[in-house]
């Protein structure tokens, strides 16, 4: 995946008689200059290369504080002339420049830290926070490469940055440092911009780690900086969509809403559901029926966040999609009013503040309503929680001003309900007693008792 820690030569330190002192003193640059003419500025760039390639793991003991500070400073003064210089990189220089970024981004990973109660988290935080030591040198490599890529030609760039490089460069996404993850996404968006040829293999690519994500692992914690770089490809699309970005919709976006960890990138997914909402309101059936698929269970700090993406959905829905929708958004909503979780029953009660689901609802008001009746009377008797009781006066309140008479009805076919309901419990226990008394009576059940008397 990465390059482990090597030294700018072949041999590593033990096997020649150089000393890590000795290679970042030595005045000959360990990139050959061609015979071609450079200019001093392309001279100093490798002669800070040539200091920069070397990786240091900041947790070997036998490294020398004084040598990283040193490589620090050899950085600092690359993406200095890099920044001051008003010509593009030389062609000459752009090899050993990409291999010495190659050398310090591309490394493997240590085992992921045990995030297993993600599923447990309630708020939008990123969870996989692990900051590396390494942070201090691949802060400004990754400076480097993101001014390489804004100043450098992009044919001339796309020789060295191939389909290689963009893989490893992808795969960077597993690290648990945010700070690097956030670099990385300005980096990869960058090159996703300038690279238009490659943009069809680099969707790809992404679409491969979500996916192997989604059906596969569950553990990506570069999956919120992924999709915010999709929202921003999203929001460029084109109408009307092609079918291969309706595709990526409903086959990874919404599956997307099924993992344990949605939580830490929900924000960011549901901004890329929204775009294709919004390009074409068409598609909200498709979403809303595939989020009411992959409810949560046992999960409520899911609902909450689930309830808030489908009441936003409700208001960029095409209004003819209203009659399909409403039966089973509204099913959901009042079995989130009768949770026992009052997070989720509060929220589920507040959809009824909005206007457009409300308008929505009233499209099949005779054949929500009974159901909906039903919720509220539930939680007015039942409920434990004074809050969600208030909440749910006021809505039964709001629904009575609507149609009092469908209430009334309602009301009457719970009534009913209730009375057969207990009409069959009743007949059901007059059963079970008819059958033990019969099995009591029953001598293969109960066979006589003899009395055996000895003489």
């Amino acid at each position: 995946m990465g390059s482990h820690k090597i030294s700018p030569k072949t041999n590593s330190p033990k096997r020649n008689s150089k000393t890590l002192h000795d290679l970042f003193v030595q005045e000959k640059t360990l990139f050959p200059i061609q015979s071609s003419p450079t200019t001093s500025a392309d001279e100093e760039i490798l002669s800070a290369i040539s200091y920069c390639t070397f990786v240091f793991s900041f947790t070997d003991p036998s490294e020398s504080p004084t040598q990283r500070d040193s490589k620090r400073l050899q950085l600092t003064r690359l993406i200095s002339i890099l920044k001051s210089s008003k010509k593009p990189v030389h062609e000459k220089v752009l090899e050993p420049l990409v291999c010495m970024i190659s050398n310090n981004l591309f490394r493997p990973f240590p085992p992921p830290n045990n995030h297993s109660s993600i599923s447990e988290l309630h708020d939008e935080e990123d969870h996989f926070s692990t900051f590396s030591p390494i942070w201090s040198h691949l802060q400004i490599v990754y400076e480097i490469l993101l001014r390489l890529t804004v100043t450098t030609d992009h044919k001339i760039l796309r020789e060295y940055l191939d389909h290689s490089f963009l893989l490893k460069l992808l795969s960077l996404f597993q690290s648990e440092d945010p700070r690097e993850r956030e670099s990385l996404k300005s980096v990869y968006h960058k090159i996703y911009s300038k690279f238009i040829s490659d943009r069809s293999f680099m969707r790809k690519s992404m679409t491969d780690v979500i996916l192997n994500y989604v059906f596969e692992t569950e553990k990506q914690p570069g999956m919120a900086e992924l999709l915010e770089i999709w929202g921003t490809i999203i929001n460029g699309f084109t109408l009307p969509l092609k079918e291969e970005h309706k595709l990526f919709l409903m086959r990874v976006l919404i599956p997307l809403h099924k993992a344990k960890g949605m939580q830490v990138y929900h924000r960011q997914l549901a901004y890329c559901v929204l775009q294709f909402v919004q390009k074409e309101p068409m598609l909200g059936g498709v979403v809303v029926k595939g989020i009411l698929r992959y409810w949560p269970v046992t999960n409520c700090s899911k609902e909450i966040l689930l309830i808030g993406e489908l009441e936003e959905l409700v208001e960029n829905l095409d209004h003819d999609q209203y009659c399909k929708l409403a039966l089973p958004l509204c099913t959901q909503i009042t079995k989130c009013i009768n949770s026992w979780n009052s997070q989720v029953a509060e929220r589920a009660l507040y959809v009824w503040n909005n206007e457009q689901f409300v308008k929505m609802a009233s499209t099949v008001m005779v054949e929500v309503y009974p159901m909906i009746v039903e919720g509220i009377e539930k939680n007015l008797k039942w409920h434990w929680s004074k809050s969600v009781k208030q909440l749910t006066e006021n809505v039964k309140m709001m629904l009575q001003e609507m149609d009092p008479v469908l209430y009334s009805k309602g009301l009457m076919d719970m009534e009913t309900k209730e009375s057969l309901a207990h009409q069959e419990d009743m007949k059901r226990k007059k059963r079970w007693e008819r059958i033990e008394l019969e099995a009591a009576n029953n001598e293969f059940f109960n066979p006589p008792h003899y009395i055996c008397v000895s003489h």
